[in-house]
């Protein structure tokens, strides 16, 4: 897939994309651990010259691009704890032919990390520099912009100056349940007018208020505010309590501790990716809610 934001699979449906209907139940999946760490870091080989490179998920902008290949660059292209970050992300990230991206999760001589929501309690001590964790890998011939995206399936090895964390995941890869409601799903968008991008972004604006001020999702109030069709929210909230389900097919590592404040919480959430495409399936409505009153959210992207 190209690089791009990687959607929810309620919203994929706004325009008429069906696709995910099929992805839903695909038994041959690859899931992986999404971690609530910030800023996104980007590192590897810019295929444009051949040098490392560090950055965040600015490297791919077609136009302001700020790619570092030293620490003269990281100075004039960012300013901060970004800039801190990244000065010890290029000292400290093994180099690699690869262009990798993964979430910044902290500084090492601890056992506890909260990047953005998420706190995170490891077993033991960190050692290493900095804590990384890593879930994707791109694919660019000759510039970044047009570096094309894959999940990273394979594991990276730490090192004495980099610890990398890809907790492990499970989804079982028989889902009839799913598939049923699907079908469901699939009689039911027949009834629905679907909407243009424009207006998708406009129902996902409105969806997304709802959620960060934690009032609930009433399908004739938005369709009345966006001047959509009702049966399209319908089928939207339907696909939301489809992607709620997929959680009882996934099984994952316990081995760090996960805190929303004072109470124990799961990992952020999960991308799956099949022929169908890449999904994440987050509890927008626990953890998004969450995310979007903290006041480190700003640094996540």
């Amino acid at each position: 897939m190209q690089n791009k934001h990687i959607e929810h699979p309620e919203d994929s449906i706004l325009t008429g994309d069906l696709s995910v209907l099929d992805w839903f139940s695909e038994p041959d999946s690859i899931i992986s651990t999404k971690i609530d760490g910030a800023p996104a870091i980007v590192w590897g080989r810019n295929p444009a010259n051949g040098k490392f490179f560090v950055g965040t998920k600015s490297v791919f902008n077609k136009v302001k691009i700020k790619i570092n290949h030293s620490h003269e660059e990281i100075d004039a292209n960012h300013e901060g704890q970004v800039a801190l970050i990244l000065h010890a992300c290029f000292d400290n990230l093994p180099r690699t032919k690869s262009i990798i991206q993964g979430d910044f999760i902290g500084f090492g001589n601890t056992d506890t990390f909260r990047p953005n929501t998420i706190t995170y309690i490891f077993d033991e001590i960190v050692d290493q520099n900095i804590v990384i964790a890593p879930h994707t890998i791109y694919n660019a011939l000759e510039d970044l912009r047009d570096a094309y995206a894959f999940p990273l399936s394979s594991k990276l090895i730490s090192t004495r100056e980099c610890l990398f964390v890809q907790p492990e995941a499970y989804l079982h890869p028989y889902r009839e349940d799913l598939a049923d409601m699907c079908k469901f799903a699939k009689q039911m968008s027949t009834l629905c007018e679907f909407v243009t991008d424009r207006k998708a972004k406009e129902i996902k604006k409105e969806i997304n208020a709802c959620i960060r001020e934690d009032r609930p999702i009433v399908e004739d109030e938005i369709a009345e505010k966006c001047d959509c069709d009702i049966n399209l929210l319908r089928l939207w909230k339907l696909m939301s309590s489809i992607k709620l389900d997929m959680w009882h097919y996934i099984q994952e590592d316990a081995e760090i501790s996960c805190m929303i404040g004072d109470e124990p919480a799961l990992h952020e959430g999960y991308v799956i990716h099949n022929q169908f495409g890449s999904f994440k399936v987050v509890d927008r409505e626990a953890f998004s809610c969450a995310n979007f009153n903290n006041d480190k959210f700003s640094c996540a992207s």
